[in-house]
């Protein structure tokens, strides 16, 4: 999935980007019949930058808890002490009482109780919890002031936001690796099970971390690369990138499993026992974990500080995304500053009040919604299209060309991975999303919601599949406005709605660099104006005139 549709597409949207010089709706006067997908990814990354802080206010929450010895879900502190007598499974409640780590997240009455849920379900989420809500309102504080003078203060922010998560998880690994059972958790994570390719659910899960990870299709990569040097190598940037990426990943899952594996030794279970997924993996299980160390204090600290900077990094592009395509759309709001701060300000502020739902007592059951749908075959749909779109309608040798001409000279090596992606934009992306879809639609009709015991409604299911498909009609709906402005035939309004608009190209020749901060001030061409003397009206020769005008 990380070959054949992660690195495409994450090329495509970096050259898209950088050689248009714009955010992803402005980017599409490539092709203005898809000026939807633009519009699509905004409406994918409004759903994530929702429901992503809030993983942010529980990391706050659970980063000030982390100060307080005892940790408040550790078997040390006195509230748990009947707890941990019967806990010897990890974290699964099965046959068992709550572990302490589990009454932090789920329903503890303790003073330091995370959720208390007592509620029905969606229709009757409860009251707000007004320590997250503070704890949510401190992250949107944090991310505007970080977004305040645009790319150049977070691409500053991101210097330590980006690095630090690379420290802590070294020093996790080299922790994890003096634990006793630590091995028995890498063996674990290293050993594959081949059966599970037989299942397409893998292959789902694939794909949604490669394009979650990557960040393809929500609109941030279109906006961080618009910001770049004409003739920047994406080929380049893209190979680093999505090769740090995945090795990232591949890298974090050591700090992890290893200190599960102390976990597992120490509880006397197998490793797959105390692993989980989600939530409950940074909530539960790892805190769980953590716990079990010497100086758990330190550790949950350096922990839970890792995962609010990872936290930030993933909002700064989605907020990117936005804020790009809004003042691409309105650039009167990019040369006043004041303007810009109020908009960026109430874009922060909305997203809050909104996220509001996200923190009552039953919030974790709209969180689940959100979460499911938001990524979901709405961002397939949406990367599928915008293959498709380059691909066919822009023409990918034309698209290839414009790469070209980006980094051009071209070293030979660039020219050779080129065709690869080419092969990849025509067959082997569409193919494998397509393929992807189809499950996702499959999984989706046959199984239902759930979060724990609780079942989702068929009214909530819907709700979740409406904020997929809508994100998925923006295309259809901008297709129709795109061929409705054009003049003549059906067959002639599509021909013409497919082919770039003039500045298209203008744009791109007379501007290499797009630098937010240093805009020119806008130009406005009125009529030359002369005022006629006497000497205008004299018999004096022409010629003489003309010479003095030209000394003049």
């Amino acid at each position: 999935m990380l070959f054949f549709t992660g690195v495409p597409l994450f090329l495509m949207e970096l050259s898209l980007g950088q050689y248009g010089a714009a955010g992803p709706i402005t980017v599409w006067k490539c092709c203005p019949l898809l000026k939807g997908i633009g519009i699509g990814m905004l409406c994918v990354s409004t759903l994530v930058c929702l429901y992503y802080n809030i993983i942010i206010a529980w990391t706050f929450y659970y980063l000030g808890s982390s100060f307080q010895s005892p940790l408040p879900w550790s078997c040390d502190a006195a509230a748990n002490v009947g707890l941990c007598g019967n806990n010897t499974t990890g974290n699964s409640s099965v046959g068992r009482g709550l572990s302490p780590t589990e009454k932090f997240w789920n329903a503890s009455m303790t003073a330091y109780s995370l959720f208390q849920v007592k509620v029905r379900g969606l229709h009757d989420p409860g009251p707000v919890r007004w320590p997250l809500a503070l704890c949510l309102l401190a992250a949107w504080v944090i991310i505007f002031l970080c977004m305040l003078k645009g790319i150049r203060s977070s691409g500053k922010v991101v210097y330590v936001t980006a690095t630090f998560p690379y420290f802590v998880l070294i020093v996790l690994i080299i922790r994890g690796a003096t634990l006793e059972g630590s091995l028995q958790g890498i063996a674990f994570y290293l050993t594959p099970n081949w059966s599970r390719l037989a299942n397409a659910q893998v292959w789902n899960d694939a794909a949604s971390q490669v394009f979650y990870s990557l960040g393809i299709g929500v609109g941030g990569l279109l906006s961080m690369a618009s910001y770049n040097k004409f003739d920047n190598n994406v080929i380049r940037d893209t190979l680093i990138i999505t090769a740090g990426n995945c090795g990232t990943s591949f890298f974090a899952g050591f700090a992890i499993f290893s200190i599960l594996g102390h976990m597992a030794w120490k509880k006397g279970v197998p490793v797959e026992q105390v692993a989980d997924s989600g939530p409950g993996l940074a909530f539960v299980a790892y805190p769980e974990a953590l716990a079990l160390l010497p100086g758990s204090v330190f550790w949950s600290i350096m922990f839970f500080l890792m995962l609010f900077m990872l936290g930030i990094d993933t909002l700064f592009g989605n907020m990117e995304g936005i804020t790009t395509a809004v003042l691409d759309e309105f650039p009167h709001l990019r040369t006043n500053a004041l303007h810009k701060s109020l908009f960026l300000g109430a874009l922060c502020f909305c997203f809050y009040l909104m996220g509001l739902l996200l923190v009552t007592d039953g919030g974790i059951y709209w969180f689940t919604l959100i979460d499911s749908f938001s990524t979901s075959f709405g961002l397939i749909v949406i990367a599928l299209f915008m293959c498709i779109g380059i691909s066919f309608f822009y023409g990918v040798n034309q698209f290839c060309q414009d790469i070209v001409d980006m980094i051009c000279p071209c070293p030979l090596w660039c020219l050779k991975v080129l065709l690869y992606f080419k092969a990849c934009w025509v067959f082997c992306t569409p193919f494998l999303l397509l393929f992807i879809l189809t499950y996702i639609f499959i999984e989706m009709y046959n199984t239902s919601l759930h979060y724990g015991s609780y079942v989702y409604p068929r009214w909530g299911k819907a709700l979740g599949v409406c904020m997929g498909a809508t994100c998925c009609l923006q295309i259809l709906i901008w297709a129709i406005v795109a061929i409705a402005k054009e003049t003549g035939t059906l067959k002639d309004r599509f021909q013409k709605s497919i082919r770039p608009l003039n500045s298209w190209r203008v744009n791109n020749l007379n501007s290499n660099n797009r630098v937010e901060e240093q805009m020119e001030p806008e130009r406005v061409e009125a009529p030359f104006t002369v005022t006629l003397t006497d000497m205008d009206f004299t018999a004096m020769n022409w010629e003489r005139q003309a010479e003095w005008h030209k000394e003049q």
